[in-house]
């Protein structure tokens, strides 16, 4: 029998989306997207983050690996960088320097949000059931009971594609409220939370000798009553750093040159400053305000229809300073994938409301992590912390100021922030001792700086600082 799925969004959830379905005997599968898709690497319209900073997480990587055989290869060979958290970042949290361990952690890849777009694209195009079509989704057919197809705009007007069942990826920019009333389906509650975050992004080359410098963040600090300021250079491909800065309401970036320099030393440690003073800029200052976490509910909507599925920033996004979004976009399809294993097909009954309360929980657990740290800046929209909102908080910076000195406790944190395990991981036994022991060693005075890595960094400070 002849079967054909349409995925709204050719991003990464919508590319992923169709890969299991193709590898579950769907006989065709069709991809729209309203833009013209880069034959490359490149930065497209539709990617309003894709400019700034993206970690593919571990959690998000395995689930990839999954559904795209071979996909870290392909990156790694394309130029994107493997990283230990244990031992290649500089980090600078709220609670002060974290240390670097020589025992194993998880890893993360750097490199652009198009490197990834484009390699996992790349490989779920090479299945011939998979295709790729430019035009714009506007509406769903069908009925309140069952989706048929989609409504598509194109140059000759609009026209239906049938499909046996449609995935909406179509990112942060949904508008699948809109359709589901469309089909006389109400009531969906959609929450926002805004710290009102603005990225700031440069990319420099890499200065000679400083190839393996790792991976420097200094992270906001939500403690404070006052906006979240942050930035980080990452590694990406072409021997080029990616500078990214991040700064809550009333703390926002400037997208100048001298003021992003600037915004860099002003930080409680100048150390991103002091990098980039002496590399060289390869493009302007890119900002970005697309930032609010935006949770639909569809999961809880008292009535489905069959034959629609909804994934990736579609279902929810967050903040992306919290690195989340890919991996829970991995998380989704993978959800996907083994509900069409055991239904046996995109038709069977039921199959619909199973994917998307699945693919429910990795995002309900990413949404958790980002709207607890971002309600607590001072000009959030959209929530205040409650009571439980201070316990877990009080909790968490326990346990980071105890990471500082406590392997059990760094590696609790590794876990929950590679995704590789979920939040409950910080409430293990042997987690809890470390938190309530706190840190066996005294606390940094500076990052955690190699004799050759610090030699990199004075010989490239041009700032005085």
């Amino acid at each position: 029998m002849s079967r054909r799925a349409v995925v709204v969004g050719a991003g990464l959830a919508g590319m992923l989306a169709a890969a299991v379905l193709a590898d579950a005997g769907v006989t065709e599968v069709v991809v729209l997207d309203r833009d013209e898709l880069p034959d490359g690497p490149r930065q497209r319209r539709g990617l309003p983050q894709g400019r700034h900073a993206h970690l593919l997480m571990t959690g998000g990587l395995r689930a990839m690996e999954e559904i795209v055989p071979g996909v870290g290869k392909r990156l790694l060979a394309a130029g994107a960088h493997e990283i230990s958290l244990s031992s290649g970042v500089l980090a600078r949290s709220p609670e002060g320097w974290l240390r670097r361990w020589r025992r194993e952690g998880p890893v993360m890849l750097t490199c652009t949000r198009a490197l990834v777009d484009w390699t996992v694209r790349a490989a779920v195009l090479e299945h011939p059931r998979v295709e790729v079509r430019r035009a714009a989704a506007v509406g769903l057919t069908g009925s309140a009971g069952r989706v048929r197809g989609v409504r598509v705009s194109g140059p000759d007007g609009e026209a239906d594609l049938e499909a046996d069942l449609v995935v909406d990826a179509s990112g942060r920019g949904t508008r699948i409220v809109t359709w589901l009333e469309g089909l006389g389906l109400s009531g969906v509650r959609t929450r926002t939370v805004d710290s009102g975050l603005v990225n700031a992004s440069r990319v420099y080359r890499v200065p000679a000798g400083a190839e393996r410098f790792p991976l420097t963040i200094v992270q906001a600090d939500p403690y404070v009553s006052r906006p979240g300021r942050s930035a980080m250079v990452m590694p990406v491909e072409g021997d080029r750093w990616l500078v990214s800065c991040g700064g809550t309401r009333g703390g926002e970036p400037p997208a100048d040159a001298e003021g992003f320099l600037r915004y860099t030393l002003d930080l409680p440690d100048p150390i991103v400053g002091r990098l980039i003073s002496g590399a060289e800029p390869l493009t302007d200052v890119h900002l970005s305000r697309s930032t609010s976490n935006v949770r639909h509910y569809l999961d809880k909507a008292p009535h489905w229809p069959e034959g629609l599925v909804v994934l990736g920033d579609a279902l929810g996004t967050f903040n992306p300073a919290y690195g989340q979004g890919m991996s829970v976009a991995a998380f989704g399809a993978r959800v996907l994938g083994r509900e069409l294993e055991r239904a046996g097909g995109p038709e069977a009954p039921g199959l619909a409301r199973r994917v998307l309360r699945g693919a429910a929980r990795p995002v309900d657990a990413a949404w958790a992590m980002a709207v607890g740290q971002d309600v607590l800046y001072p000009a959030t929209r959209g929530g205040r912390p409650g009571i439980a909102d201070r316990a877990v908080t009080a909790y968490t910076r326990r346990m980071t100021r105890a990471a500082a000195g406590s392997f059990a406790a760094a590696s609790a944190i590794w876990d929950v922030t590679s995704m590789r395990t979920p939040p409950t991981r910080m409430f293990h036994p042997a987690a809890v001792l470390a938190a309530l022991t706190g840190s066996p060693l005294p606390a940094l005075s500076g990052p955690p700086l190699t004799p050759a890595e610090r030699e990199v960094l004075d010989g490239l400070d041009r700032t005085g600082v």
